[in-house]
């Protein structure tokens, strides 16, 4: 009698889907988002920074393939319904099967972060940034991440390396005079 031997990842793939032995090259989006940082670095206000902001995380999102999609798109649904673990789930099998997408990382740190586990986040949003470097949420991610981990000055570094990236994003608050972040000695 002959037996199958079935990859782990055909378990894991949605249903009607196949995965391909090897997960494709995620798209270099490296260009456009250079160029949406720019833009959104000359804007005169948060909303219409809001927009560009909007653009990146089309291109974040862009998974290498459709079942990498497929994928995310279920594991961010789970996100959004609090369902923390099913997410932490399909992140895992995401970056199981496109272990060079930063997305897949970037979203299992954010689940990890509302779930509270900052200790688990943080090596997910290096990743992505690795992958990533110009990732501006996974930045931003990061900084609160450190600051939910009480590494202060950390946290200030990162944020602020973000807010040269994007600075309209809404946790510049955090920097303000009497925030958590403010600088020491320094009003901004």
């Amino acid at each position: 009698m002959k037996r199958f031997v079935f990859p782990l990842l055909v378990l894991a793939a949605p249903p009607g889907v196949a995965w391909s032995e090897e997960c494709p090259s995620s798209p270099d989006h490296t260009e456009s988002i250079s160029a949406v940082i720019a833009q959104i670095q000359d804007v005169g206000n948060e909303a219409e920074a809001q927009t560009f902001s909007n653009q990146l995380w089309e291109f974040w999102t862009d998974a290498p393939d459709a079942v990498a999609q497929a994928v995310l798109d279920r594991g961010m649904t789970r996100r959004s319904g609090w369902d923390l673990r099913g997410a932490i789930e399909e992140f895992d099998k995401l970056i199981e099967y496109c272990p060079h997408y930063a997305e897949g990382y970037n979203q299992r740190a954010f689940a990890y972060y509302l779930s509270q586990d900052f200790a688990s986040a943080l090596p997910d949003l290096d990743k992505a940034i690795e992958l990533s470097p110009n990732h501006v949420a996974a930045i931003s991610g990061r900084a609160l991440t450190l600051l939910g981990l009480h590494r202060i000055d950390e946290a200030r570094a990162a944020l602020s390396h973000a807010l040269e990236l994007n600075p309209w994003l809404s946790e510049r608050h955090l920097m303000a005079p009497g925030g958590p972040l403010e600088p020491p000695g320094k009003d901004i």
